[in-house]
């Protein structure tokens, strides 16, 4: 069964997100993730609004956590904790 990986993010430093975004996209494929959405038209009906939203889909939850917790992926993820505030949940697919 398939996961998405859905995050939703206020960047306050767009050059440090960068290179997290572009160190995190490797990571992502090397995990069988695919993005869905990333950034793009978004509107909130309910909630906190945070400007970029991206959803992935893995092959399966234990990916999408093997994926966060993997080093490269860690490595990235040093950029983002100084560049935006962010939530992410993996949600498995029904």
């Amino acid at each position: 069964m398939g996961a998405l990986w859905i995050a939703h993010v206020t960047v306050s430093d767009e050059d440090s997100y960068a290179k997290y975004a572009k160190i995190a996209t490797e990571a992502i494929a090397e995990h069988g993730g695919v993005f869905l959405a990333r950034g793009g038209r978004y509107q909130v009906l309910e909630g906190k609004d945070r400007p970029r939203n991206v959803v992935a889909r893995f092959p399966s939850m234990e990916a999408a956590v093997a994926c966060y917790n993997s080093p490269r992926y860690q490595e990235a993820l040093e950029f983002a904790k100084v560049a935006a505030e962010r939530d992410l949940m993996v949600v498995e697919e029904v």
